[in-house]
């Protein structure tokens, strides 16, 4: 018997595994019909240096915007943007586990910048889509080399695309950004200051039982095996789905750095590191006041992954 699982919307840098799975059968051969759905139609596509701090922002912008209102059973963000999203959740969504894609996030400066190092961020605005992973990522890289109050950040709009036009305009110092923009800013002689690798997790609605989760979780162990097979067949990936893009359009698969593609088998969110995790994103007042073991769903979570 089919079931069918509605996902949002997802891209290459941050969800490769499940469209493979997707277009390649594999979750077909589980059993399960997926759907994917657009989100994020409020997400923002303008920067604004006004605005200084996720605080008072809604997480659900963009992930997890359908999901909320019903739309979809699934998605998948950062790890620290879910925590967020599960904490202020009215449809009763929770992390069931680790996705299967390491994503590569970077702070980048513009040819013409007059920053070479972190510490020449200092107090300097740093545009980040908010509540998207670059946007933890950045705060997490300037820590080791700025203190707190001399790590400054602005909204810069969702979509590596954008934030890269706003920087090569000159209308924010920096920017984060993934692939395949990372390497088109690369390309147009932009400096990457630090980048680094982060997780991200999946969230589910109530109704996703871990029956429905293991076969989910089944199909992408199997794109992630495929996938590492042959990197540069799946690196085509980030290029097609840019493609209306020019930038993108004219790379070409040896552009990209295959380092910068890494995944691994899905996984449970090891505990010392949510707590962890959990007290970093306290202390910068990111989170309210809920426990973070109900950021879990433990029971399905443990029930969906082969031990």
């Amino acid at each position: 018997m089919t079931k069918k699982l509605v996902l949002e919307s997802t891209a290459p840098f941050q969800g490769l595994p499940e469209l493979v799975a997707h277009d390649e059968g594999l979750f077909a051969a589980e059993g399960l019909e997926v759907e994917f759905v657009p989100r994020g139609e409020n997400a923002p596509v303008k920067v604004d240096q006004s605005i200084t701090s996720a605080k008072g922002l809604n997480p659900f912008n963009s992930h997890g915007s359908s999901a909320e209102q019903g739309g979809a059973a699934m998605f998948n963000a950062c790890e620290w943007g879910n925590y967020c999203r599960v904490e202020q959740s009215s449809a009763g969504g929770r992390q069931v586990g680790r996705r299967a894609i390491v994503t590569y996030g970077a702070i980048v400066v513009a040819p013409f910048s007059d920053v070479y190092t972190p510490q020449q961020l200092a107090n300097k605005a740093v545009g980040v889509p908010y509540y998207a992973g670059t946007h933890f990522l950045a705060l997490l890289m300037l820590e080791g080399f700025l203190p707190r109050e001399a790590i400054k950040t602005c909204l810069a709009p969702n979509g590596g695309r954008l934030r890269y036009q706003a920087l090569m305009n000159n209308e924010l110092e920096a920017v984060t950004l993934t692939e395949p923009y990372i390497t088109v800013a690369e390309r147009a002689g932009c400096r990457i200051i630090l980048e680094a690798p982060y997780h991200g997790t999946e969230v589910a609605s109530p109704d996703v039982d871990a029956e429905t989760y293991a076969a989910f979780n089944r199909a992408v162990r199997e794109a992630v095996r495929r996938i590492n097979a042959d990197k540069r067949k799946y690196l085509q990936y980030f290029i097609d789905r840019h493609k209306s893009d020019p930038d993108v359009a004219a790379l070409t698969v040896d552009d990209l750095r295959p380092g910068r593609l890494v995944v691994v088998d899905p996984s449970p969110i090891p505990e010392e590191e949510l707590g962890r995790t959990y007290d970093w994103m306290r202390g910068w007042d990111l989170l309210g006041e809920m426990d973070w073991h109900e950021l879990v769903d433990a029971q399905r979570q443990g029930a969906a992954h082969p031990a």
